[in-house]
């Protein structure tokens, strides 16, 4: 494992220290699934984002649910 610094505002360091006087558990804990879910979000983000562009520039397709049924021969 990697050992990082980061500067937190002072609010989110007292919610963060509540938590873990709740919790038991550690910053590091809290901090590294913090960063996990928002770096899922934001990879999510940046794909959808570049599907937008590739569709909008002509360099890939889109299609309705019906052709999607129909080429999988699901259509009815």
């Amino acid at each position: 494992m990697i050992a990082i610094s980061i500067r937190l505002p002072d609010e989110i360091f007292q919610r963060l220290q509540h938590l873990v006087s709740l919790t038991g558990r550690t910053k590091t804990f809290y901090m590294v699934e913090a960063i996990r879910d928002h770096l899922d979000d934001l990879e999510d983000i940046y794909l959808a984002e570049q599907r937008l562009i590739d569709v909008q520039q002509g360099r890939s397709k889109t299609y309705t649910l019906e052709e999607v049924e129909k080429l999988l021969g699901l259509a009815d």
